[in-house]
């Protein structure tokens, strides 16, 4: 059958599973509601809860758009699945051009069974949009330096700054990836493209001067947000992020085969870095263009583990372009190695990985989803209990997903004691039997501040248990 065949079927696999577990996590969860807020906000004007500067504004612009045409939670995780389909046809077109169009599918099959890539595929998440972009940008680089007067350079800004614009965590990513590519080609091969690198720059530069503009006058520096972003990271020291990634490292983020296949990339990328060095210690000997290819995309993967390591908490989400270049390297090396065994041992593998498929798809179902769904089970039915026509502001430890289901405002209690509610708004303070960043009993007493009151429970099955919401007159 033709490649073609191979690619559609792995493309309705990805949808199949898509569709399956949408059943399995029905609500939003925290990071899925902040965008959908905002989305919806951009749309009608309903408060946008839990937003801050740091984020992103690609995917609540994706998400305007799809609740334009429909309202409501499904509509927004279908921007999920183009996002995650149009990653995958990348991750295939890219792998065609570099090994073939056969085995660029195995990667497709690779990718896609992974349990870090599984378990965010249903979500309302910009992490895999923005890897099929960084992935461009990568095969752009390549290019330049393997086709002769290629004009790549001229299209790189505009993939660099929509892969920026839909997440601006790519930073780490991109200065990686820049770093690798200095290293495997050297200064001088870059300095040579003259005025497409410098027309580049200037066409780069000025598609972000209106994000520094605004970080500018929100945080008064031109890399505020970038660096505000940064210091929401959830880690306990710096490194912490690093040594997740080298706990997790391979099977977490790829499984079983997927987890084989990498190490065969690292054991290319070793290899190629190798004969890199030699051809550097006789001062501008010969090397394929092949093997700096490889060193390349090596080291691009392995110099993102690290810099986001050090940068932020570790989350297998964020090194997906890492998984993607050790598949594509791996699965060139496992055919080198097994000679004319090549299609046999592919195609095993290819099967075994679309059964992985299925088998990881249950683990995300009934072991990763169920914690986040248990939540929901309190903070969603409370929320729509407390849904109002009229101004309203809820203050609660999960006020992203308060915001979406009830359509009210939402704050947490550090942030409602720092401000002064509008007038005419209806505010209740909701505490869970077993929530987070609530107050103790003086502290909510001096929050209520002498007002009168009206109190009543909210019975629910969650994990957060019952609710008590205290209505504020």
């Amino acid at each position: 059958m033709p490649a073609a065949v191979y690619v559609v079927g792995v493309l309705l696999l990805a949808c199949g599973v898509w569709a399956w577990l949408q059943d399995e996590e029905p609500h939003f969860a925290h990071e899925e509601a902040v965008y959908a807020n905002k989305a919806r906000f951009w749309l009608d004007g309903t408060p946008d809860a839990g937003w801050g500067l740091y984020r992103p504004v690609g995917l609540p612009a994706l998400g305007r758009l799809a609740l334009a045409v429909h309202d409501d939670v499904g509509a927004l995780r279908a921007v999920a699945l183009l996002l995650s389909l149009f990653t995958l046809a990348v991750v295939y077109l890219v792998a065609a051009q570099w090994l073939s169009r056969r085995r660029a599918v195995v990667v497709m099959l690779l990718l896609l069974s992974g349990l870090g890539f599984l378990r965010r595929l249903p979500e309302f998440l910009n992490d895999i949009g923005a890897t099929g972009l960084l992935l461009i940008v990568v095969f752009l680089l390549v290019r330049t330096q393997e086709k002769k007067n290629s004009r790549a350079l001229l299209l790189l800004p505009f993939v660099t700054l929509a892969a920026f614009y839909l997440r601006y965590g790519v930073v780490g990513n991109l200065l990686a990836i820049t770093s690798a590519a200095v290293i495997a080609y050297g200064p001088r091969a870059w300095l040579a493209q003259g005025r497409r690198l410098g027309l580049a720059a200037v066409i780069l530069v000025l598609g972000l001067l209106p994000h520094f503009v605004y970080a500018t006058r929100t945080t008064g520096s031109p890399l505020g947000i970038i660096f505000w972003a940064t210091d929401q990271a959830e880690r306990r020291f710096i490194g912490d992020g690093l040594v997740y990634y080298i706990a997790i490292f391979p099977y977490r983020l790829a499984g079983d085969l997927g987890a084989v296949v990498m190490a065969a990339g690292l054991v290319a990328m070793a290899g190629a870095v190798r004969r890199l060095w030699r051809a550097h210690r006789a001062h501008g000997g010969e090397l394929r263009a092949h093997d700096r290819r490889t060193a390349f995309l090596g080291m691009s993967a392995v110099l993102i583990c690290v810099i986001l390591g050090l940068a932020t908490d570790g989350e297998p989400r964020f090194i997906y372009l890492s998984v993607v270049l050790l598949t594509v390297l791996g699965v060139s090396e496992t055919a080198d190695r097994v000679g004319h065994w090549a299609s046999g041992v592919l195609a095993a593998i290819a099967v075994l990985t679309a059964v992985t498929v299925l088998g990881t798809a249950q683990v995300v179902a009934h072991g990763a989803m169920p914690g986040p769904e248990r939540l929901g089970a309190s903070t969603v039915p409370v929320a729509r209990q407390l849904a109002s026509d009229e101004p309203c502001l809820l203050v609660t430890g999960y006020e992203p997903e308060m915001g979406w289901y009830s359509g009210c405002d939402a704050v947490t209690y550090s942030q409602y004691r720092r401000m002064k509610p509008p007038p005419h708004t209806r505010v209740s303070l909701v505490l869970f039997e077993r929530g987070r960043l609530q107050p103790g009993p003086a502290a909510l007493k001096q929050l209520i501040g002498g007002r009168g009151t009206t109190t009543r429970k909210i019975p629910t099955r969650g994990a957060v248990g019952d609710a008590t919401v205290i209505t504020l007159h």
